[in-house]
């Protein structure tokens, strides 16, 4: 929607309110909501203003120490938030209401660095010095429960109620009773421009997948969190709530966020290769063997790369203390680092043909933040085109047991103090992004470190 529709909405009454939105550190939505006629004659054309400690708070909306980017030192000030009027679009779900994501902003109009949608910018400008386009998609799954979020608040997320009996991956039976909220999931997004290809029941119990058409990085990244915003509210509004974590229980398979990447130039798929061959590995739709096409010398540059630096980069794909509790055996989340053809086991999974060719990283929770996940799939790919890497020959068989592997990080610790000493890292994202991203991870991990957990109650409380 351009500003002469928004306008002509708002004349006619159907529309009255702007939400005026950015993505912080977490991938989460924040900002204000504007009168509609306000915003067309202020705000569209020069931005509003935030505290600039919005990217330095935690989730709690505790204002945190030792970030250079803005402190109470600095008397935590404001940055400009910039409209991308690309963004605007009608919010279904919400009554007479549109939605415009914006930039971080410094005084001078630069954008600020550490902000996630500057991280993927800068990315982007680097392929595009290249002469290529970007192309992905992510699958994002969640669960479903049968309570709303402030009664699962209020009862501490205990015995929360999956919002079917049993398993459901592919299932059409017990997913049907969902069918009211899918609906108008899939047709609210469809109507505020998240173009939805399909959902379907996932593996767990009250586990959903939601997949969207695939387009260029920052447009996908910007569908991804509006969706995370979206679902919860209509969600909520039946009365139900919804949950991204990688990993709620320990018991149930955790929230994948697949993403589907390629490289194209002129309309091309620089991926592709023309040879077909039958595929190995991994689970094969019954009646006929699949095919798999040999990517070309780009395609296996590119998988080096993020083969050989995705442990390093870790950090961007798994945000999190619970990011790490779902990279398990057997749970179909990665733990090796292994490159195949439909094969579930390994953390680069290769699947499409011609132009649909395409890598599929397995390592992103629904907990990632799209702008850095992209931005370090981007980062890492690349950074085996200008090295020359090569991704090896596929593996077969089962990545989970073969200890000859490289690892993921098995914690988040882990993964933050790789982030911290990479040099690919600190070369493409600057060392403030580096810096910026590390500080927060850290006191994530404090935090976790000095809180009493059910487990420990449990565990000491009367035996100890």
């Amino acid at each position: 929607m351009n500003l002469r529709q928004l306008s002509a909405h708002v004349r006619s009454g159907h529309l009255d309110t702007v939400v005026v939105a950015l993505p912080d550190p977490f991938g989460r939505l924040v900002g204000k909501r504007f009168r509609a006629d306000v915003f067309l004659e202020s705000v569209a054309r020069h931005g509003t203003h935030g505290c600039n400690y919005l990217l330095t708070v935690n989730l709690e909306m505790d204002p945190l120490e030792g970030f250079n980017v803005a402190s109470w030192k600095k008397g935590f000030g404001d940055f400009t938030l910039r409209p991308d009027l690309e963004t605007l679009r009608i919010l279904p779900w919400q009554a007479g209401a549109a939605l415009v994501l914006c930039d971080h902003v410094k005084p001078d109009g630069s954008l600020v660095a550490e902000a996630p949608r500057s991280v993927l910018r800068r990315q982007l400008d680097r392929i595009a010095s290249k002469g290529f386009t970007c192309f992905c998609a992510s699958e994002l799954e969640f669960y479903l429960f049968n309570q709303s979020y402030h009664s699962a608040f209020t009862n501490g997320y205990r015995e929360l109620q999956p919002s079917s009996d049993y398993r459901i991956d592919y299932h059409l039976m017990q997913p049907t009773r969902d069918e009211p909220l899918m609906r108008a999931i899939r047709n609210g997004m469809t109507a505020a421009r998240v173009p939805i290809e399909s959902s379907k029941g996932e593996w767990s119990r009250g586990q959903h997948e939601i997949n969207f058409i695939y387009t260029q990085p920052l447009p996908m990244a910007d569908l991804h969190v509006l969706f995370k915003q979206g679902v919860k509210e209509i969600a909520d509004q039946h009365g139900k709530c919804i949950s991204f974590m990688a990993k709620y229980a320990p018991t149930e398979a955790g929230n994948s966020c697949h993403i589907h990447i390629s490289l194209w130039k002129d309309g091309e798929n620089l991926f592709a290769g023309g040879k077909r061959r039958p595929a190995r590995g991994g689970k094969k739709a019954s009646g006929a063997a699949s095919l798999a096409q040999d990517g070309s010398k780009l395609f296996r540059q590119f998988l080096g790369g993020l083969l050989k630096y995705s442990p390093e980069l870790c950090l961007f794909f798994a945000p999190t203390i619970n990011s790490y509790k779902r990279y398990q055996p057997g749970s179909w989340a990665p733990t090796r680092m292994a490159w195949a053809v439909d094969n579930r086991t390994v953390g680069y999974r290769v699947v499409g043909a011609g132009k649909s060719f395409r890598i599929e990283n397995r390592m992103p929770g629904g907990d990632a933040n799209p702008y850095l996940a992209f931005a370090a799939m981007l980062a890492a790919g690349m950074g085996g085109i200008k090295e020359n890497l090569d991704c090896g020959p596929e593996y077969s068989g089962n990545a989970y047991v073969d200890q000859a592997l490289a690892r993921l990080p098995a914690s988040l610790p882990e993964a933050t103090e790789l982030f911290n000493r990479s040099t690919l890292a600190r070369e493409v994202f600057g060392s403030e992004v580096v810096d910026f991203y590390v500080h927060h991870a850290r006191l994530e991990s404090e935090a976790f470190n000095s809180a009493v957990t059910d487990w420990e109650k449990a565990r000491y409380f009367e035996r100890i």
